[in-house]
């Protein structure tokens, strides 16, 4: 007995071996499927961050960053200076991962209302603020190749890198990254002093008080916005003459709110007829500095302008900032705070100002790990992960939240007091 099988003529006898072959071969496929997905080994990854084939360095740093290993850190570093801008740019976006708690959201505010579509990259990541990225230490190698690569020739790359190295870095720097920091304040490519004066107040470098100073007479306006903002996080009084003459100067728009901002966070007593006189501006961004500026002072003058303000004000960031302020000079005004968390346009600025506030609030925050609403829940699990203790362990680790948003915030926070105790 003969049969047809796809053109080939097979005996009766032949025809039983068939299923047998066809079982063989089925093996040999899964066998060969298996050994191609098992993943490579890290330290053949690594190894191949070496190599001299660019499209094998690039492959292996996609790899790492998509696997987070922590101990890919310093390895990838490496990549930051490659001759090839395609892998650099990928080296700088991996070592910035490695540090987010979160991808950088599609969206997010700029001043004070206008919702804007992120560009993406490390500038975007940057503006989520400090709570974005986890409390883990920065190698020295990795500062020390971001902010070498502030002076590579594509605009880019330095670019990426000096706002890779804001987002994470934090003082002290190192005798060898600081100096390099110092000098970026002084680059030739504006976009990079820029950085470079949000990377000195965010992370807090004293050494950067004196070329901050000259930046807020820059012939770019974005610098010198840029460095009066940072002169105020540092807290920097020998500023105070100077950004009260760039108050004068500009009265008004950017430039003003920048110098009042920057005068807010100093918040010295010679600054409190500034902070009363533009309580009442009509720009919502001067009414939010001038408001911060008189809690952070300690002035009670204005007590019944701000209480009125928190109640009534047009902007949701002007009542949260009186709100602030109030609570600054003695008035529990953490629930009133914490009912503004549910609103995007002004979370990450309460959020700021609780941690600003610090163990301070611990206690009341907690108790917020109960309110009907997951979004509050959520942000003040993020917070509570930035300031908080032991109390706050115990609520955290105890909180069964049946909302997923919830309740991976709460596990974050668990993470992020757990790294600040190890270091």
């Amino acid at each position: 007995m003969l049969m047809e099988l796809h053109g080939t003529r097979f005996s009766t006898s032949r025809r039983r071996l068939i299923p047998a072959l066809i079982a063989a071969a089925a093996t040999v496929v899964a066998a060969a499927a298996m050994v191609k997905a098992q993943p490579a080994r890290f330290d053949d990854v690594v190894r191949n961050l070496r190599n001299p084939d660019p499209k094998v360095r690039l492959a292996a740093v996609k790899l790492l960053r998509e696997a987070r290993y922590p101990e890919a850190i310093v390895p990838v570093s490496a990549l930051v200076g490659d001759p090839l801008d395609p892998i650099q740019l990928e080296a700088i976006g991996t070592e910035l991962s490695f540090f987010l708690v979160q991808d950088v959201p599609e969206r997010r505010r700029r001043a004070l209302i206008i919702e804007v579509r992120n560009s993406g990259g490390a500038q975007a990541a940057f503006h989520q603020g400090p709570l974005a990225v986890w409390p883990r230490p920065v190698p020295p190698e990795v500062m020390l190749a971001l902010l070498k690569a502030v002076d590579d020739e594509t605009p880019r790359v330095r670019f990426e890198a000096i706002y890779a190295a804001a987002t994470i870095g934090k003082a002290p720097l190192g005798p060898e990254a600081e100096p390099l920091l110092i000098k970026a304040l002084d680059h030739y490519d504006p976009q990079i002093r820029a950085g470079a004066a949000l990377f000195a107040g965010r992370a807090g470098v004293p050494a950067a008080a004196d070329p901050l100073i000259k930046l807020v007479n820059d012939s770019v306006a974005e610098v010198r916005y840029a460095a009066m903002r940072a002169l105020g996080q540092l807290r920097e009084q020998r500023a105070v003459i100077a950004l009260t003459e760039q108050l004068k100067y500009y009265n008004k728009g950017e430039g003003a709110w920048s110098a009042l901002d920057g005068l807010a966070r100093i918040a010295h007593t010679s600054s409190v007829p500034l902070f009363t006189a533009r309580l009442a501006d009509k720009d919502p961004h001067l009414r939010r500095a001038a408001a911060e500026g008189l809690g952070r002072s300690g002035d009670k003058s204005q007590m019944g302008t701000l209480e009125t303000g928190a109640g009534n004000d047009e902007s949701d960031a002007v009542r949260a900032a009186m709100a602030f302020a109030l609570q600054k000079l003695g008035r529990n005004y953490v629930p009133r705070l914490v009912e503004f968390l549910d609103n995007a346009s002004v979370a990450l600025q309460v959020q700021g100002y609780f941690v600003e506030l610090g163990q301070l609030v611990e206690q009341e925050l907690i108790s917020s790990l109960q309110e009907p609403d997951p979004s509050i829940r959520a942000a003040v699990a993020d917070v509570l992960g930035a300031i908080g203790g032991d109390a706050s362990l115990a609520a955290l680790q105890g909180l069964q939240d049946k909302d997923k948003m919830a309740a991976d915030a709460a596990s974050r926070a668990v993470e992020r007091i757990r790294m600040r105790r190890a270091q």
